[in-house]
């Protein structure tokens, strides 16, 4: 991996959030960039919304060979992933049909979403295999920028050793426990760039017994980033994103929330459908009375 500058000299692998990684690559499009900072770890959010002056003052500590731009899903990368959900995870034949059909539409990613949001069980398996597939994707692109890093999502550390490590993140002379802790992040590190990492085995033997989930609220630490450029610290992007759950696949609602409000509000089309049906055969009947109304006079 490359080396930098003693002062900039990370003393352990970038401790970075799996989950506010995979929302910067679910949103990075053509109105909004993404980038990655390899010295600390933190992410630089731009959209269409900042004033000419903050963007002119951004763009001057924009250091492209520390600064790594986020990438964009592409028409092609989006239907891949859909279409690869399709075959690997879905058995019911009628589904399967109406997803394939459903991928040809034009407006494909929103309609593959509202389909699967109205079938629980699909969409268990799709979040699953949407966090899968985003996981590999991220990894692939941290290895392919040289990138030293864990998640902490992945960490059986105490959060107040994890912070700790943040603190002392350019120290070379650490507290014992904190150097203890950096040796754990190294040999996490080297996981990533395993061929494991990006083709990781099923599991084997009988499937677990189905039991209730118990939610558990994960507990991350804060973030302690010491070089954030002054003209860049109204673009810092974190957001503490705890379920890979709440991020949508959806290229027009940045969250869960927003998705399920908007199908709630929105009359399904078979809904549709249904009432135009009803109010032809009101229409037949109201024909029909005026018409027996009429003989009997």
């Amino acid at each position: 991996m490359s080396k930098v500058s003693n002062q900039n000299q990370s003393q352990s692998p970038l401790i970075l959030r799996y989950h506010r990684l995979m929302d910067a690559f679910s949103k990075s499009d053509d109105e909004r960039d993404f980038y990655l900072e390899k010295h600390e770890g933190f992410i630089i959010f731009i959209d269409l919304g900042r004033s000419q002056e903050d963007l002119d003052g951004l763009e001057k500590a924009l250091d492209l060979e520390r600064f790594f731009l986020i990438p964009k899903l592409t028409f092609y990368e989006t239907k891949k992933i859909m279409e690869g959900f399709i075959n690997e995870k879905i058995y019911d034949i009628d589904i399967k049909e109406k997803l394939a059909e459903i991928i040809q539409s034009k407006e494909a990613r929103e309609n593959f979403l509202e389909f699967i949001y109205d079938h629980e069980v699909e969409l268990e398996k799709w979040q699953q295999y949407y966090q899968e597939r985003s996981r590999v994707r991220i990894i692939e692109w941290l290895r392919d920028n040289e990138f030293d890093f864990v998640f902490e999502e992945d960490l059986d550390l105490a959060p107040s050793l994890i912070e700790k490590v943040k603190q002392n993140l350019f120290i070379p002379k650490a507290p014992k426990d904190v150097v203890t802790a950096r040796q754990v992040l190294e040999n996490r590190a080297k996981v990533y760039y395993s061929n494991e990492a990006l083709n990781p085995r099923p599991k084997r033997g009988r499937p677990p017994k189905q039991v209730v989930r118990v939610e558990i609220e994960p507990q991350f630490t804060q973030d302690f980033f010491m070089k954030v450029p002054v003209s860049m610290r109204s673009f810092l992007y974190s957001p503490d994103i705890t379920n890979a759950a709440s991020i949508t696949f959806s290229s027009k609602f940045d969250s869960d929330e927003e998705l399920r409000a908007k199908l709630r509000n929105t009359p399904k089309a078979e809904n549709i459908v249904s009432l135009e049906a009803i109010s032809k055969k009101l229409s037949s009947l109201s024909d029909l009375s005026k018409k027996v109304s009429a003989i009997e006079s």
